[in-house]
């Protein structure tokens, strides 16, 4: 199970890494969360970034193979690179990560799990602030729907 951990400056104990995720609306403005296998806490879709990828590629395949959703980047919505959260995964390697953070629209494909994914949804702000989410991701949808035309950099 990868957890998370929180102390000042922690993610000096980490090796960087890049990672994506997307903020993807319903017809009703409600926004799609994926329950993960590791943890059990909902999150965006999202990953690592892979070598030889752009950062738009890696938001749209990361959430095709969390959601088997296709998607277009429409907008970078935040860099988060929060210096006071580790992520520690089972292996015991472990991550400061920065996070680019888009809004994206459905072009196709159909919503399902997936070996990282037990559950999904589409949930409204309401709903999102009793969850149990992954790390900061209750941020990053606050400031997506914030509609800010310049990106966070946190």
């Amino acid at each position: 199970m990868t957890k998370i951990l929180y102390g000042d400056r922690i993610s000096k104990q980490g090796k960087l890494r890049i990672g994506c995720s997307a903020a993807i609306f319903d017809e009703q403005g409600r926004i799609l969360l994926t329950k993960r296998t590791d943890n059990d806490q909902w999150c965006l879709p999202g990953g690592g970034m892979d070598s030889g990828e752009s950062a738009a590629e890696a938001c749209e395949r990361e959430v095709f193979e969390e959601t088997g959703l296709s998607v277009r980047v429409k907008r970078l919505v935040g860099v988060y690179s929060h210096p006071d959260q580790l992520a520690v995964y089972p292996d015991g390697n472990k991550a400061h990560i920065v996070v680019l953070h888009f809004e994206a629209h459905i072009s196709g494909g159909e919503l399902g799990l997936s070996d990282e994914t037990s559950d999904y949804g589409y949930f409204n702000m309401e709903e999102i602030k009793n969850m149990d989410m992954l790390g900061r991701h209750k941020e990053r949808i606050v400031d997506t729907l914030a509609n800010q035309k310049e990106a966070f950099i946190k």
